[in-house]
């Protein structure tokens, strides 16, 4: 809900995630079809890595909406992290599926099935097209995400595997190598792998509230340092709380005279103009004290 209780507008990026899941629930249902009337278990087995994506591209979803929903009491920053949830879990859902793929490629190249090449050249073509549309529609759409970077990983190797799937299935209708299927899934588990550790990476490192790669606390240090009134800074943080959004937070120590004068209020204005101007951190938080309070803090750090 907004401020005064209407409906919050579904953002663009919502709706591409909508989108992309019924065409790829539509395609996984176009498969388990086809697979029954031709007898084809590679559509069949395609069909279940399907299911997985669509059931990463729900859960991405569902967590877009939890992110929407406005603070409160409980939760004081809202949920938007519930996105980089997601992320992390659609990282850990494609090294797993790496996992199996591998595992039926080795199967599969020590003893190859027989393959209903010209079934699966079709349906790998129809995937192309369907991966695509969702890629155009997922790329277009804001806001931007981690949330929503996961989903188009997941899809970028679903087009991959199709792109191989259907070079493959040409190799085996000309050649009848039918192992060339194999070789295609296991060039598709680099993509993954790839995928799979970047998102862990980058979800983990939000998660454990490691330092914005975008923040340099030794540049922001030593601007705040500049300030004449400011005699030292402690307690320096910096975290990411969702997708684009760093925060920060610090203890400035400030001459006596400022908070006698009554100028410790323009000094906090200009330590946040100073991260807006320079350092694009528009959530910061700081803590004013005299050089006397020092020696009454415990667990002080740089």
């Amino acid at each position: 809900m907004g401020e005064k209780g209407e409906p919050r507008q579904v953002p663009d990026s919502h709706r591409a995630m909508w989108i992309a899941l019924i065409l790829i629930v539509g395609f996984m249902v176009a498969e388990v079809t086809v697979s029954a009337f031709s007898g084809s278990l590679a559509l069949l087995a395609d069909a279940g890595h399907m299911l997985t994506d669509a059931g990463a591209i729900g859960a991405a979803i569902w967590a877009s909406g939890l992110a929407k929903r406005p603070a409160n009491s409980r939760w004081t920053f809202g949920l938007p992290r519930a996105e980089i949830v997601a992320a992390a879990v659609n990282g850990m859902t494609l090294l797993v599926a790496a996992g199996l793929v591998v595992q039926t490629s080795i199967k599969h190249l020590i003893k190859p099935p027989k393959i209903a090449g010209l079934s699966v050249l079709i349906v790998a073509c129809i995937g192309i097209v369907v991966n695509l549309i969702a890629t155009w529609l997922l790329r277009r759409s804001k806001p931007k995400s981690l949330n929503q970077e996961a989903v188009l990983r997941h899809i970028f190797t679903d087009l991959s595997a199709f792109i191989a799937t259907a070079i493959a299935a040409g190799f085996i209708l000309t050649t009848g190598f039918e192992r060339a299927d194999a070789i295609a899934s296991l060039l598709v588990v680099v993509l993954m792998l790839h995928a799979s550790i970047g998102l862990l990476r980058e979800s983990g490192k939000i998660l454990l509230e490691g330092t914005p790669d975008s923040v340099d606390l030794e540049n922001v240090r030593n601007h705040i340092l500049e300030l004449p009134e400011v005699v030292a800074i402690h307690d320096l943080h910096a975290w990411t709380l969702t997708s684009h959004l760093p925060v920060l937070s610090a203890h400035v120590v400030i001459h006596e005279g400022c908070f006698m004068d009554g100028s410790a209020a323009q000094i906090l204005d200009r330590l946040q103009a100073c991260l807006v101007g320079h350092f694009d951190l528009e959530h910061s938080t700081f803590q004013l004290e005299p050089e006397t309070h020092l020696n009454h803090e415990a667990g002080v750090h740089n």
